[in-house]
């Protein structure tokens, strides 16, 4: 019997829905039942299972997994970014690839905004000061009338913006690829293609858009030397975009003034780590599509898009 494979953690708080959608087609499902993300060698171990398509969360689909898997005709991402799937090797393969478009958007969003109140307020300390029967104050800053640099224009950075301009800040959109003049001119959104200067102008930059070469260390030495003193950097994006061991350094040396990331390089991270220990970084466990609706979302769509998929290779 064909089978599909699925990885992604959260898949299984709304499995009994897809998996019926999958059993209903004739398929078998395998389920990671790790609670981990599965790691390259893991992946293998199923690779001599007659496994035809692949529902993946951010498990590495790299050349060397995908060359082992003879069967794999389709694979389905459980959310948008595709980083960590080989997609050239996946279509000299034949194999189909999709993702789950307009699942998440809304909560990666609302996440983004969330974290920029954590900086602005520090949240987190605050309350756990009252938790130890302490009564200590941090001065924190408005939101309001800050100039917010949203690197990115797809459906995140629009979400962001619009939800940012409710909260009456300037915002302006850096990518160089967007083309939609009347989504800027309805939400009032500036738009630059000249990075450089706008990251010296933002108090806030808010990262969105994927991890490719190109992308790769965006966020580096150079760029946070001219930032203001008193920026803060978000991103619920994908780790790769900012150079860690930077960050790490400009955060020290008060180059800018604190950084919120739903993403890192290793995840988790080892312990220890230095960035992280640092009271002006903020680090939370990719927990950016982790809601309900984009939990349930992201089944359903991602479920429906594999099917799809084999239903074009017969």
């Amino acid at each position: 019997m064909s089978k599909i494979l699925i990885t992604p953690k959260s898949f299984q708080k709304y499995k009994e829905k897809p998996i019926e959608m999958l059993t209903a087609m004739g398929y078998e499902v395998i389920e990671n039942t790790t609670g981990k993300t599965l790691t390259e060698e893991q992946l293998l171990s199923f690779a001599e299972q007659e496994i035809v398509g692949i529902i993946v969360g951010v498990d590495p689909l790299t050349k060397e997994v995908l060359q082992q898997f003879p069967h794999l005709k389709a694979i389905s991402k459980y959310g948008v970014g595709m980083d960590n799937i080989d997609l050239h090797v996946a279509t000299s393969l034949g194999i189909k690839v999709d993702n789950a478009r307009d699942t998440n958007n809304i909560s990666v969003c609302e996440l983004a905004i969330a974290l920029m109140f954590e900086c602005a307020r520090k949240l987190s300390p605050t309350i756990q000061g009252v938790k130890q029967f302490g009564w200590d104050r941090f001065i924190g800053i408005e939101l309001t009338g800050k100039h917010l640099l949203i690197v990115g224009g797809g459906k995140i950075g629009k979400e962001v913006a619009k939800r940012a301009k409710g909260l009456a800040m300037e915002v302006t959109i850096y990518d160089p690829y967007m083309q939609d003049e009347a989504f800027l001119q309805t939400y009032q959104i500036n738009y630059t293609t000249n990075f450089e200067e706008a990251i010296q102008q933002a108090d806030i930059v808010s990262l969105h858009l994927p991890a490719t070469a190109e992308t790769r260390h965006l966020m580096n030495a150079d760029i946070f030397e001219k930032m203001k003193p008193s920026a803060m950097l978000i991103n619920t994006a994908r780790g790769e975009l900012v150079n860690e061991q930077a960050l790490l350094t400009a955060l020290e040396q008060g180059q800018i003034a604190v950084a919120a990331q739903d993403v890192y390089s290793a995840e988790p991270p080892e312990v220890g780590d230095a960035l992280v220990q640092l009271n002006n970084f903020i680090l939370t466990p990719h927990i950016g599509a982790y809601t309900e609706e984009a939990v349930e979302r992201m089944a359903i769509v991602s479920t429906q898009n594999i099917i799809n998929l084999l239903n074009e290779q017969e």
